[in-house]
C-alpha cells in the first residue's frame, strides 16, 4: 500500500483483530466523510487505517504532505464516542485544521499549552478528559 508504513517489510500495520474485521465502519464512515469533509471516498489506505483506529487500534501512519493523514485521525474522532485528542507540534496546521472542522460544523477546539497560564492548565485538561468539545481537540 503506497504511503502506508512501507520500508522493506520492516514496518507493517498490525494484523486486524477479529473485532476489527467484524466491525464494518463503511456506511457511517462514508456518510461522515461526505457530510463533514465533502469527499466521496477514501484514498489509498485511509479506509483501512480509519477502520483500525475507529475500532480502538493504534496506528503509525507515514504519508507525504497532502497524503490524507489528517483524515486518518479526524474521522475516527467523529465516529467514536467521546473526544479525540490530537497532539501536534505544528501550531499553524493545528489552528487551520480546527478552523476547518468548526467551519464544517464539528465541535472542535485547540489548546496551545505553551500560552495557557500554568494555573489554568488543570481546568483545560479536565475539560479535555471530560470530552469537551465533543469531537476533536488539537493540542500543541
Amino acid at each position: 500500500m503506497r504511503g502506508f508504513l512501507e520500508s522493506d517489510d520492516l514496518f507493517r500495520m498490525p494484523v486486524p483483530s477479529a473485532r476489527d474485521r467484524e466491525t464494518d465502519i463503511a456506511p457511517n464512515a462514508l456518510s461522515v466523510l461526505n457530510s463533514v469533509f465533502g469527499l466521496s471516498g477514501f484514498r489509498g489506505a485511509q479506509k483501512e487505517i480509519v477502520r483500525h483506529v475507529t475500532n480502538g487500534g493504534n496506528c503509525l501512519v507515514l504519508m507525504p504532505t497532502g497524503g490524507g493523514k489528517s483524515l486518518c485521525y479526524q474521522l475516527p474522532s467523529l465516529l467514536r464516542k467521546g473526544c479525540g485528542i490530537v497532539v501536534s507540534p505544528l501550531i499553524a496546521l493545528m489552528r487551520d485544521q480546527v478552523a476547518g472542522l468548526i467551519e464544517a460544523g464539528v465541535k472542535a477546539g485547540g489548546a496551545e499549552f505553551h500560552i495557557i497560564p500554568q494555573r489554568s492548565r488543570p481546568r483545560v485538561e479536565a475539560r479535555l478528559v471530560a470530552g469537551e468539545p465533543r469531537s476533536a481537540v488539537h493540542c500543541a
